[in-house]
């Protein structure tokens, strides 16, 4: 009887314990929770120019002492829309939310303002895209939550919604607020 070598062992065992690897990889994370090099750094520059008749959003908005929530939206952005109602009902709970208009055409996000409301305390514009890219922005909506010195606490990808607002987004406001920042 020929003799099998403990080689020929070695292409399969490798394959299944790469294979095992890519699973465990592919379900442990969550998309909407992408880790972000900013958390727990100083919030990036907001651009310098706001949406006509609204209120220019500053850096200095995101240093106030108190908690505040930067959102990155956009009129043409069907997430965006599930979530304004969301971004309302915080405004209406008196957390500052503020909002960074992402490549939006001036018309196109104030009549999105006029028609849904506008939950924002202040407003910057970033037609090209600069400023989401200094804050590592993927895709609308993504939204921040700041301390009260304007450091990045959490960052969340995606629309504030169902499960992600209630079991992840929220919770992580709720420690910031707790927290007294």
């Amino acid at each position: 009887m020929a003799r099998i070598s403990p080689l020929v062992a070695i292409p399969p065992l490798a394959f299944a314990g790469l294979a095992a690897i890519f699973l465990w990889g592919m379900g442990r994370d969550n998309p909407n929770e992408l880790p972000s090099a900013f958390v727990g750094r100083q919030a990036p520059p907001v651009s310098a120019t706001t949406l006509s008749g609204k209120t220019q959003l500053t850096d200095a908005d995101l240093r106030t002492g108190e908690v505040t929530v930067v959102n990155f939206w956009a009129s043409w952005c069907p997430p965006c829309r599930a979530e304004h109602p969301t971004l309302e009902a915080l405004t209406a709970e008196g957390i500052k939310v503020v909002g960074i208009d992402l490549k939006d055409p001036e018309p196109a996000a104030l009549r999105f303002l006029s028609e849904h409301g506008d939950p924002f305390a202040a407003i910057a514009t970033d037609p090209q895209g600069r400023t989401a890219i200094e804050w590592g922005v993927t895709a609308p909506p993504e939204t921040f939550i700041l301390d009260g010195e304007g450091n990045i606490l959490h960052r969340h990808a995606g629309p504030l919604v169902r499960e992600d607002y209630t079991d992840r987004f929220r919770h992580e406001l709720d420690k910031a607020l707790a927290a007294g920042s």
